[in-house]
């Protein structure tokens, strides 16, 4: 569901609507897509509607909810190959968007897009994730997370 205000549209090619998206189909003719701010955990994060379908930015929510949970950008490709998500390449007017609305960095010159489900299924994989190394993590990371310091010093005892 769309939140605060609408953008300019952006454009994605034809090919892009007729058939599922994918990131490996050849792009040919532009067609006018929706722009917008939707809400994420309680965040805007720029989106693009294209065939009915809610496209995210990844770069903007990795920064936002992935970056303190993975060790980079490189393991969330990873996890996203493992899971089977395939991100949609973001085209030249989206990646000019994109980088008007804040969503990337002034000199970043391409960006990829997942829908909202992908970046769910991908989201509770990093927290579960965190949660199983902490539980099964070395000797030193369990004794750390199971120390608790005295309430009172030993010279108040």
């Amino acid at each position: 569901m769309a939140v605060g205000y609408s953008v300019s549209p952006s454009f994605v090619e034809e090919d892009a609507l007729s058939a599922p998206l994918d990131a490996a189909r050849p792009l040919t003719k532009l067609l006018p897509v929706a722009t917008s701010m939707v809400e994420v955990h309680g965040v805007k994060v720029a989106s693009f509607t294209v065939n009915g379908v809610e496209l995210i930015c990844l770069p903007q929510v990795f920064e936002l909810f992935l970056k303190h949970l993975v060790g980079g950008l490189h393991t969330v490709y990873t996890k996203l190959k493992r899971l089977d998500i395939s991100p949609v390449v973001c085209t030249v007017e989206q990646v000019r968007v994109l980088r008007g609305l804040g969503a990337i960095q002034p000199g970043v010159n391409r960006c990829k897009l997942i829908t909202r489900a992908d970046f769910e299924t991908l989201y509770r994989d990093c927290t579960n994730a965190r949660v199983s190394n902490r539980n099964t993590g070395n000797k030193q990371t369990n004794i750390r997370l199971n120390y608790s310091p005295p309430l009172l010093s030993p010279e108040l005892s």
